[in-house]
């Protein structure tokens, strides 16, 4: 792992503290020989949620020999003919898949996903320049007891509808709170979008927020549903993720039992006799029908807050 202190210069930046943790990277801020602040990500030498190293200390500041509990790492999926294996990556696998995410960001313009600046290469690795998003991310604010706008998640369904649209993102695959940062004047961010490497058939996703390790945009659906859930109500609807049979044709009794038990929920109200029943029924069509899409859900979003 390269390891950077505060102050050091890497390539044309010069550190300025640790950021943020994920399975496979740490994230610096930086700046230029202008001032200008980026975040340079970093890939860790093996990587996956649960393997992330248990010497970490659990800590209540973010730093790159801790976790902090704000920083929920995604998972390394591999898809087979049978299902799915998740497992780590290793250091050439990292690097590889942040290359491939930094040429997928390069070709998705969008005022609400995360911009490169630059990539370069030091100790033979790669380093991705990303744009720096100075705000809090949603989950710094269920934490904070802060607001929450449902117009946010309005944005974020607008902005991966118009992507997708263009061809130039089909799913985003790694939403949750912590890659939605909310800027000072209100916009909306998202990152670190699922690495993907189609050809290999890995994924680097969530599984709390994509139970059933889905790769289109229904991922990005159902994530929507289970961030709007934990904010109604502190908790997240589904609590032994991934799903079983995640990654395997359904069709079979079995399977179709298997997720009709696992779909199931404490509904929002039995938690939160406050939730609106709409919302509550938003919520329900995000989770569990299979064809309610970005479009039906932008459609309730906006007839909900007409009405509000």
């Amino acid at each position: 792992m390269i390891k950077l202190e505060i102050g050091e210069r890497i390539g044309s930046y010069r550190v300025v503290e640790f950021l943020a943790r994920g399975g496979f990277a740490l994230v610096y801020l930086a700046e230029d020989s202008a001032g200008k602040k980026v975040a340079l990500k970093v890939g860790d030498v093996a990587g996956g949620g649960r393997y992330v190293t248990r010497f970490l200390e659990i800590t209540d500041q973010r730093r790159p020999d801790g976790i902090s509990p704000d920083e929920t790492p995604a998972e390394a999926i591999f898809f087979r003919q049978d299902g799915v294996r998740i497992d780590f990556l290793d250091v050439h696998e990292i690097d590889d898949l942040i290359r491939a995410e930094s040429e997928l960001l390069e070709q998705a313009a969008s005022p609400n996903l995360v911009k490169v600046r630059e990539v370069f290469t030091h100790e033979g690795r790669p380093i991705v320049a990303l744009e720096y998003a100075r705000g809090k991310t949603l989950r710094e604010k269920i934490r904070a007891l802060e607001g929450i706008r449902l117009n946010w998640f309005l944005t974020i369904v607008r902005s991966l509808q118009r992507l997708k649209q263009k061809g130039q993102l089909d799913y985003h695959g790694d939403l949750k709170p912590e890659n939605v940062v909310i800027k000072p004047s209100g916009s909306v961010l998202m990152i670190d979008p699922a690495m993907r490497a189609d050809e290999r058939g890995i994924v680097t996703t969530t599984p709390h927020y994509n139970p059933l390790l889905l790769r289109d945009s229904k991922a990005d659906v159902m994530a929507i549903g289970v961030m709007l859930y934990e904010i109604l109500t502190g908790v997240l609807p589904f609590d032994d993720v991934p799903w079983d049979f995640a990654g395997r044709e359904q069709g079979g009794d079995v399977e179709r039992l298997s997720l009709s038990y696992f779909l199931s929920y404490p509904p929002p109200k039995t938690l939160n006799p406050n939730t609106p029943e709409t919302l509550a029924e938003i919520v329900y069509r995000c989770l569990v029908v299979t064809e309610y899409g970005l479009d039906e859900l932008e459609s309730d979003l906006v007839d909900f807050l007409r009405k509000e």
